[in-house]
């Protein structure tokens, strides 16, 4: 392996054991582990492939991770990339499913997460400060990102997320496009492999058979269905994870019943703590609903990582499969135009997160305090995030 994607392996490291916060903060550290420490790729193309990951169904920071490490070194590196990525924060999810079923130590969460959320609001509103002075450059954008906060605030329902998205695209794409690219376009289209796109469409067609089939035959059915139903919401989540938790609760507490409402808060709260992916939280989510179907602890770990790659696989074929073309797709005005849009749909979408997460805190001045400090620590210093949640959890343990 050749030397440069040894170093770039050595931050991905760095990233997944320092990336707390979820996608909102994600990308300052992808900005500052791959553009600024090393430049692995441009602080455009960075931007670009955000751009392309909050097109595209599934877990943004992870496919914006992937798709750099593709520029750099390939199909290879992209797949070690994502597996040192998922694995660490979906192994410790797990065994806190594990140990929350066999222990029953529901108080441990508590204590140790009561400061975690307004640190975690202080990340977001570092990451929409921090996109919103890169993306929110004219009038257009500024009522493009508006828009995506009222519209999430007002409506609250998933549909908004790829709704807003391809508003915010059309948008800029018509505002800005001067031209169109006829030979460009046939160009692209024919070196798109219509085997990798058959594979594609295959592996949703099978999922959706299969899980139909093992629902009514088989007595080993809840493993099959558990990875259908993370695989088939891995295709519908738009917006990653602030769209990711409420279609889980939705689903597996109160419409399935595999895990209570408490149970779920508290696996919730936990991965607050984690550095990793948001979506590492449906290992906590697969694990215990094998417990749901008495299948021991051996069946829990299987439940975890049969969720956490049933939520992954779909963005992540997706990425892989775009990515080769992605230069020449950029090239297209109407979709180069439309990214601004996307990008500034994102930040109304990142302000709407911070608001709903902060509306349980209320007038409570310390907790507000913890935000304002959160924030200005990481805008002003170089202070890791992942200090600051330390500093967190010993805080709840000395209260």
């Amino acid at each position: 392996m050749a030397k440069r994607q040894l170093f770039f392996l050595r931050n991905v490291f760095f990233f997944t054991f320092t990336a707390f916060g979820g996608a909102q903060a994600h990308l300052s550290l992808l900005l500052r582990y791959f553009v600024n420490n090393i430049n692995f790729v441009t602080e455009e193309e960075l931007l670009e492939l955000n751009a392309l990951a909050q097109v595209l169904p599934g877990p943004a920071s992870t496919q914006t991770l992937v798709g750099i490490a593709y520029k750099v070194g390939g199909l290879k590196l992209a797949i070690v990339t994502f597996l040192i990525w998922i694995l660490p924060s979906a192994a410790l999810m797990t065994l806190a499913a594990v140990w929350y079923s066999l222990l029953d130590q529901k108080h441990k969460f508590v204590e140790i997460l009561q400061f975690i959320h307004p640190i975690a609001l202080g990340i977001v509103a570092y990451g929409a400060f921090k996109l919103g002075r890169k993306v929110l450059t004219n009038q257009v954008s500024v009522f493009l990102a508006f828009g995506a906060l009222v519209g999430t605030l007002v409506l609250r329902e998933a549909y908004v997320f790829p709704l807003a998205i391809l508003i915010g695209g059309m948008v800029s794409s018509a505002i800005g496009t001067p031209h169109e690219e006829t030979e460009l376009r046939v160009r692209l289209f024919a070196n798109i492999n219509p085997k990798k796109l058959s594979y594609f469409i295959g592996v949703l067609l099978l999922m959706a058979i299969l899980g139909a089939i093992i629902n009514r035959t088989s007595p080993f059915s809840l493993p099959i269905r558990l990875f259908e139903n993370f695989y088939r919401n891995g295709i519908f989540i738009f917006g990653g994870g602030q769209v990711l938790v409420p279609m889980m609760f939705t689903e597996f507490v109160q419409m399935k019943h595999y895990l209570g409402q408490t149970d779920f808060l508290s696996g919730f709260a936990f991965q607050q703590i984690l550095p990793g992916p948001t979506f590492s939280f449906t290992s906590y989510i697969g694990a215990l609903g094998m417990k749901h179907g008495n299948y021991g602890v051996g069946g829990q770990i299987i439940g975890g990582i049969l969720a956490v790659l049933g939520i992954n696989l779909p963005g992540l074929i997706l990425v892989l499969f775009i990515v080769p073309f992605w230069n020449d797709l950029k090239k297209i005005s109407r979709i180069k135009y439309s990214l601004s849009g996307i990008n500034a749909v994102s930040v109304g979408f990142i302000i709407a997160a911070f608001l709903m997460l902060l509306a349980p805190v209320g007038l409570n001045w310390l907790f507000l305090a913890i935000v304002l400090v959160t924030f200005l620590v990481l805008n002003f210093t170089k202070i890791s995030p992942a200090w600051v949640i330390m500093a967190g959890v010993i805080l709840g343990y000395i209260i």
